[in-house]
């Protein structure tokens, strides 16, 4: 099976066996963004989770959440931000967008500036982050002792774990650091959603993420550069990653515009199932003009509405109500 293939059927069974927050292709690292890409990450919903679901399906600006706008008296925006106006400016616009923020318009007419207020309080809404590291086939591991020991290192997930189709050696095992648990996933028949089952090899060691991490930067002969990664810069990170999560989920591929690739719901999640291939493809990389079995069709054919697939079967909602005040006319400042 393709990388891609496993990750979206992988997530599907995540999403059914364990509700919560189910995204992929998620940034995992602080000093070097970018440095370390998550193939999955499960985000287990906290004590607020209801409030979150209420506020926004969006992914809510880091900075905006870090500013002093507050929920009481409105507030100029410039003065609620300890960042770079350029970053603060696009954070409230889109704050305000999502709902958020919300303007007041008597105070922004009262003296021709721009007022401010946060909708409701920032929810304590998620508990423990879950990463996972998809490699289908361990015969090609490619980086995965690196990466694996990044995250152990790091400790921005509570937990890591190794996901394969492959059988588990010994050797592959002393591999990996013991700190990463070890699923080997099995699916029943061909097709997508075919009994894909989890087994557990290795149970992952919780760990330290309120803690320093060590975070590699660059590998060089004899010797790895690294930063040292405060409680609080993780805290933070960790707080990202999980809007990311939510906001993004784990459906964020398109359907090929051929007739060989139907919509295949038979995971209970609709996946881009290709009948000439005999699985599941990445319409991006594998599909085109220059496959053998492609025969176009017109986008408008595909009917699939994946964002109300995510509010049908997740606590996620496409569309809360929102908790924004309602305040009368003056459009000047909108």
């Amino acid at each position: 099976m393709s990388e891609f293939a496993f990750e979206l059927e992988l997530c599907a069974r995540l999403e059914e066996r364990d509700g919560g927050i189910v995204a992929r292709q998620l940034g995992g690292s602080v000093a070097n963004p970018g440095g370390r890409i998550l193939d999955v990450l499960c985000v287990e919903p906290g004590p607020e989770f209801d409030d979150r679901a209420a506020l926004t399906s969006e992914t809510i600006p880091d900075a905006a959440i870090e500013s002093a706008v507050g929920t009481g008296r409105a507030r100029y925006w410039k003065d609620a931000f300890d960042c770079h106006p350029e970053r603060a400016r696009s954070a409230t616009e889109r704050a305000v967008e999502i709902g958020f923020f919300e303007r007041d318009y008597e105070a922004s007419a009262a003296s021709n500036r721009e007022y401010v207020r946060q909708v409701a309080r920032y929810p304590d809404w998620y508990d423990r982050i879950v990463g996972i590291e998809n490699k289908p086939d361990l015969g090609r591991p490619g980086d995965l002792e690196r990466q694996l020991r990044t995250d152990v290192g790091l400790a921005l997930v509570d937990e890591a774990i190794l996901a394969t189709e492959s059988y588990v050696t010994r050797a592959h095992l002393h591999r990996i650091p013991d700190e990463v648990g070890v699923w080997r996933i099995h699916r029943g028949g061909t097709a997508a959603g075919d009994g894909l089952e989890i087994e557990v090899i290795r149970e992952p060691t919780p760990l330290a993420s309120d803690e320093p991490g060590i975070e590699p930067l660059a590998a060089h002969p004899g010797r790895t550069e690294i930063e040292v990664v405060s409680p609080d810069a993780k805290a933070r990170a960790r707080r990202r990653l999980a809007e990311r999560a939510y906001g993004k989920g784990w459906r964020t591929y398109g359907f090929p515009n051929c007739t060989a690739c139907r919509p295949d719901d038979a995971s209970g999640a609709t996946l881009p199932y290709c009948e000439w291939t005999g699985r599941v493809v990445d319409a991006n990389s594998e599909c085109g003009p220059d496959c053998p079995g492609h025969e176009p069709r017109s986008a408008a054919e595909i009917a699939v509405d994946l964002e109300a697939e995510r509010d049908r079967r997740t606590a996620w909602e496409a569309e809360p109500d929102g908790k924004r005040r309602r305040q009368s006319g003056l459009d000047r400042f909108r």
